[in-house]
């Protein structure tokens, strides 16, 4: 699917004639792929690996285009199960236009930021800002969310808790990836500015971006470190109230086990040293015996403080 936008008074304004500054396509087909590789000279490689979510930015400089590959987050759906995905976006920068290729419609130009904007370059790198900025979105979604399961863990610890919990974890992790290799692309278009034709507003705009780009991967490894700590903290909590469960069972157990044994000792088919016949004495001899066993480990194990 192919969407135009031309640059219209400081705005991106969608079009249907055809033609357009700013051209997004969103899971190309043959045809569109075709045209992209062939007649724009877009690298194969590059192309895919605008397509392939596991690929990692960077930054390219072709005879006739600037190639960039930046990291974003994917749309999150219910059946993901706390799991937030990654994909990658590719940016290719011409002299009189802009390509934008995605595995998905991650509606880029909703954002406020996409104002005063002067050439296609603007879009450029307002683009890399916005992948930025939504990064910190989603990261304040992740916080709010394990707020939550944290609450309902403490309430009642379960299974299903504990694997978003994980889910979680593994996010910020695959987030924290993609949002150092965001900062590293960052940092060598700041590097190139002279080659790319930078102005000195746009410098000034990519150094808030780098401080933008440095804030949100400081605050993914706050989150992950946090999220960490509490899984390591609840799962001492589990093996303690196993360790707890474990020796209360094993007190009732020696607690059964014992009178158990007194009553099989006296019930052998043996002489006893007590009057059996017409009396009572001998069954009230052995359950006492049996009752001051378990009163014996009883005071044992709170003597003990065990």
């Amino acid at each position: 699917m192919l969407k135009l936008y031309n640059i219209i008074e400081g705005r991106l304004s969608e079009t249907k004639n055809g033609s357009g500054a700013v051209r997004v396509y969103i899971k190309p087909d043959e045809h569109e792929t075709d045209y992209l590789i062939n007649e724009l000279k877009i690298d194969e490689h590059t192309y895919n690996s605008a397509l392939d979510p596991d690929e990692l930015g960077r930054l390219e400089f072709e005879p006739n285009h600037i190639a960039a590959i930046i990291k974003c987050p994917k749309k999150y759906a219910a059946s993901d199960n706390y799991l937030f995905k990654v994909s990658s976006l590719g940016l290719f920068l011409f002299s009189d236009k802009i390509i934008i290729i995605s595995s998905e419609d991650n509606d880029l130009f909703d954002s406020r930021i996409f104002q005063k904007l002067n050439s296609v370059s603007d879009v450029f790198l307002k683009t890399v800002f916005r992948c930025v900025q939504h990064f910190e979105e989603h990261l304040g979604v992740i916080h709010k969310v394990s707020n939550e399961l944290e609450t309902e863990i403490n309430q009642a610890l379960t299974n299903k808790d504990l694997l978003y919990m994980f889910s979680l974890e593994k996010s910020l992790v695959y987030y924290l990836k993609a949002i150092s290799s965001n900062s590293r692309v960052i940092e060598k278009i700041k590097s190139n500015s002279t080659k790319m034709s930078i102005s000195q507003e746009q410098n000034e705009f990519l150094e808030d971006m780098i401080i933008e780009a440095t804030q949100c991967n400081e605050e993914a490894n706050i989150y992950l470190q946090v999220i960490s700590n509490m899984m390591d903290a609840w799962v001492s909590m589990v093996s303690n109230n196993l360790n707890f469960r474990m020796k209360t069972l094993t007190i009732l157990s020696i607690c059964i086990m014992l009178p158990t044994f007194i009553v099989s000792l006296f019930s052998m088919n043996v002489k006893l040293p007590i009057p059996q016949q017409e009396s009572l004495m001998s069954f009230w001899f052995i359950s006492a015996l049996a009752a001051l066993s378990v009163m014996v480990i009883a005071i044992f194990w709170w003597r003990k403080k065990w």
